[in-house]
């Protein structure tokens, strides 16, 4: 069977279906069906608090795994994640990489602000909150991008992914949120940023570290993301509340976080905008921050910054926002592609080549041009 195969087809795949999959194993283990409560009565295990019986709990290292590993594994994956972010970047590219960076992520705040302030913060239009549209806006999808630009842009495009990694993970959405009034102390900033900075330095002093731990990026996706969804329940993806709003948010995602990408590149006078498409995607670990950010504020909450009331709000959280940005994260991967070959398409109409890293500026051209026609 070529099970990985055939999750590499679905977009998110390697994030997704095991989020899916713990879904649908907590669900029916929430329906507390008496058939499998007595074979799991029958085997041993231990009744819960509410006296039931579930798959997910019957202890030891299944149950650490599968059920309360999530934050565990979404540490550990962010610790593999900063030791791949290379701080030894070509100019071109280290330009391109902080363009995209601070446009994207001013997008998604900017998007995240003006949303909550017209409806609400917490359960927004179409049930959005501002920190989901924040994690799903931006953080993007670092595979896609470099393979479409790989394909269809130039080397330095290629190589902003090593600053477009500095995204990963759930700090610049705590930030924001901090911005905007939450009141999460300096610990819990560095509560979330510490394993992808200890990651980052020991990745960044030492080569073979960073391959040692490049596996891991990938490999702990599944088990966190299995994790996460063994805390949610599969009826929210069949919500079509959730599902209209995962695909607004994927929408918001490519056209606005996009859009204002291009807008950046135009104003630092680059003449190619593949790259600007290439990220305006949502990232599968997008989906984990909610859950980071929700263990912030319980930190919050213990410093007494932030009060218990408060810090469950950002817990109340977790499922649907989740949820939200899975749906955006397969959408924009549906999208991206087709903006990026329409922007490739458009741009070479107008006789720029997203391959060249180079061009020339208009008057240069024409000149070139107006000698090569008399030569002929």
């Amino acid at each position: 069977m070529k099970l990985k195969q055939s999750i590499d087809k679905v977009p998110g795949g390697l994030m997704v279906v095991p989020l899916l999959a713990g879904a649908l194993l907590n669900t029916i283990d929430q329906l507390h069906l008496p058939l499998i409560m007595d074979f799991l009565k029958g085997l041993g295990v231990a009744a819960n608090a509410d006296g039931n019986y579930e798959f997910l709990k019957i202890g030891g290292f299944t149950q650490a795994l599968f059920k309360d590993g999530a934050l565990t594994l979404c540490a550990l994956f962010l610790f593999c994640a900063g030791s791949q972010m290379n701080l030894r970047v070509g100019g071109k590219a280290l330009k391109k990489g902080v363009l995209l960076t601070t446009s994207k992520y001013l997008a998604g705040f900017i998007v995240g602000m003006v949303w909550g302030m017209l409806s609400d913060p917490v359960h927004g239009f179409l049930g959005l909150s501002t920190m989901a549209i924040i994690a799903a806006m931006t953080n993007g999808n670092g595979g896609m991008f470099a393979a479409l630009t790989g394909q269809y842009g130039n080397r330095s495009d290629v190589g902003a992914t090593a600053v477009l990694s500095l995204n990963d993970g759930p700090f610049f959405t705590l930030m924001a949120l901090g911005m905007m009034g939450a009141n999460f102390p300096l610990i819990a900033f560095v509560a979330v940023l510490l394993p992808i900075l200890i990651g980052m330095i020991l990745g960044n002093l030492d080569n073979e570290i960073r391959t040692f731990l490049a596996a891991g990026e990938s490999l702990v996706i599944p088990f966190f993301a299995f994790a996460l969804g063994a805390g949610m329940n599969l009826a929210s993806f069949f919500n079509p509340e959730v599902v209209g709003a995962g695909i607004v948010l994927a929408v918001m995602t490519v056209i606005l976080s996009g859009g204002a990408m291009v807008l950046t590149f135009k104003l630092f006078r680059e003449k190619s905008f593949i790259a600007p498409w290439a990220e305006a995607s949502t990232a599968g670990n997008a989906v984990a921050t909610p859950a980071a950010i929700a263990a912030a504020a319980t930190v919050a909450a213990g410093s007494g910054l932030m009060t218990a009331a408060e810090a469950e709000v950002y817990q109340g959280l977790v499922a649907v926002a989740s949820a939200q940005i899975s749906i955006a994260t397969i959408t924009t991967a549906l999208l991206v592609p087709v903006a990026v070959i329409l922007a490739d398409k458009y741009q070479k109409k107008r006789g720029i080549d997203g391959k060249v890293e180079f061009h020339e500026t208009g008057k240069k051209a024409r000149g070139n041009a107006t000698v090569e026609e008399n030569i002929v």
